[in-house]
């Protein structure tokens, strides 16, 4: 399980159209956003037309994420069921979808992650809560290790 305030894990991926994506190379201002979408057959994360439909060519789509990294990241591991609703049979295991952001020192700040490929956090909403995580300088919350007894 990945602990907000701690290092994340590695994550070293090609990309569509920016050559190869280097968490620990990236130097943002407050947050790099991570979206892991589940892969090619699933009606809602297809890769390429995933990118061609949201249209900013700024976007670093990553892909062939091993599922030992995706595991590292703490997403769920599902088993494939054959074809799905448009007609891709499914991979024998895939990962589910997750939603990181991660600070420029690499450590955890936000994150989700689902069974399902259903109800992702709202992008909207998010804008409105890192907005107001930098300008209160909220912490990362949900790093308590200890116990609980």
């Amino acid at each position: 399980m990945l602990i907000p305030r701690r290092p994340v894990p590695d994550l070293i991926v090609p990309t569509l159209a920016h050559g190869v994506f280097n968490l620990k190379s990236e130097t943002p201002q407050n947050f790099s956003l991570l979206v892991f979408f589940r892969g090619l057959h699933c009606p809602l994360c297809i890769a390429q037309a995933m990118a061609d439909k949201v249209g900013f060519a700024d976007l670093r789509f990553g892909y062939d994420l091993p599922l030992s990294l995706a595991s590292h990241w703490g997403l769920y591991i599902s088993q494939g069921i054959g074809k799905t609703s448009i007609g891709v049979e499914e991979p024998k295991l895939f990962a589910e979808p997750g939603v990181f952001l991660v600070r420029p020192d690499h450590t955890l700040y936000y994150g989700a992650v689902q069974t399902m490929p259903f109800a992702r956090p709202s992008f909207t909403d998010l804008l409105v809560a890192i907005d107001f995580a930098i300008s209160k300088n909220y912490p990362a919350r949900g790093e308590y290790v200890g116990s609980l007894i």
